[in-house]
């Protein structure tokens, strides 16, 4: 059963095709994970989930809006009593969902060294890899009573053996591509001629990847992809493209892209016929003072403003919230 290697982009066919009437749709993506200091080194010990209280009220927020969340726990979340009493009775109701999200640095076997190359989980040895996933699996299904059926790397750090490590799992869905990002300068994959558009990650239809929407606007959006390589190894040329109306990748998350941007980034995805909207954020950002995008209370009610604008967008172009569950009933094998 041939895989393919998720840094390579997919061969013509692959794409993923839904019943009729399944699309436009939206996924919420919550990145649920521990308090990193992003500009740190990897470390094993020494994060902290003080923000996990902050759940609640983003899953009441979705709940009011008919959004069911998915929530892809790390390592330090997977094994916290706490995140399992705020969310298991949304789990079970129905009203949210849980996946994977591997940050290698602090899931066991610690066997690899810690440094940025390895912070990729597609970087480790194929065995140490799956071990890593097949704990993290485990732990989440013991946390939480559900089986997950979605897996995400954390630094969308996929390699050549994730899918196949995915489906000799059980993982239906992997969410690991951001497509049109490149990442191979800090030793993580290139992703710049991945579709946006769901695909099969073998020919037998076993795994489906949803890439995270990424999308260029601008009136060089269509170069967008053979130019932004070049762009990024010049400083302060993305931002004056982006001013000039040239080229300006957008990425559909609260943190760092602003509300006229995300429905630029809606607008182009939905005219360029993609079924399904794929939104990400990191929890910490749900209590100010754990990620550069929400620094104070002000942020904070930006951040839901954000969220509530987006989705109202969302709703007056016809894109309706889904999930996991709807998604593989949906999809045509």
């Amino acid at each position: 059963m041939d895989m393919l290697p998720i840094p390579q982009p997919p061969p013509s066919g692959s794409q993923a095709r839904f019943a009729q009437g399944f699309g436009p749709r939206c996924l919420v993506t919550v990145e649920t994970e521990a308090e990193y200091g992003w500009n740190r080194p990897p470390a094993r010990e020494g994060h902290g989930l003080d923000h996990l209280p902050r759940l609640a009220k983003f899953q009441a927020f979705c709940e009011a809006r008919e959004v069911v969340p998915l929530y892809l726990a790390d390592w330090p979340v997977a094994t916290s009593s706490l995140a399992a009493d705020i969310l298991k009775p949304a789990l079970a109701a129905g009203r949210a969902e849980i996946g994977l999200q591997l940050h290698p640095w602090v899931t066991p076997p610690h066997d690899e060294a810690l440094n940025a190359v390895n912070s990729f989980a597609g970087n480790l040895p194929r065995d140490l890899e799956a071990a890593k996933i097949r704990n993290l699996r485990d732990m989440v299904e013991e946390t939480f009573g559900i089986a997950p059926l979605v897996y995400r790397a954390g630094r969308f750090g996929a390699g050549p053996h994730t899918g196949e490590i995915l489906r000799e799992q059980g993982l239906a869905i992997d969410t690991s591509v951001q497509p049109n990002f490149d990442s191979s300068a800090a030793g993580g994959p290139a992703y710049g001629r991945h579709p946006v558009s769901p695909y099969w990650l073998d020919a037998e239809r076993t795994v489906l990847e949803l890439p995270l929407t990424t999308v260029f606007w601008g009136l060089l959006r269509r170069q967008g992809p053979a130019l932004r390589p070049a762009v990024d190894r010049l400083p302060g040329v993305a931002a004056a493209l982006s001013r000039l109306g040239l080229l300006d990748r957008i990425t559909l998350t609260p943190e760092g892209t602003t509300i006229d941007r995300a429905i630029r980034g809606i607008d182009i995805a939905l005219d360029d016929g993609l079924p399904l909207l794929v939104f990400t954020f990191h929890s910490p950002s749900l209590r100010p003072g754990h990620t550069r995008f929400v620094r104070n209370d002000g942020d904070l009610d930006a951040f839901y403003g954000w969220w509530r604008q987006v989705l109202d967008y969302c709703a007056s172009r016809g894109v309706r919230p889904t999930t996991v569950g709807e998604i593989m009933r949906a999809v045509e094998r």
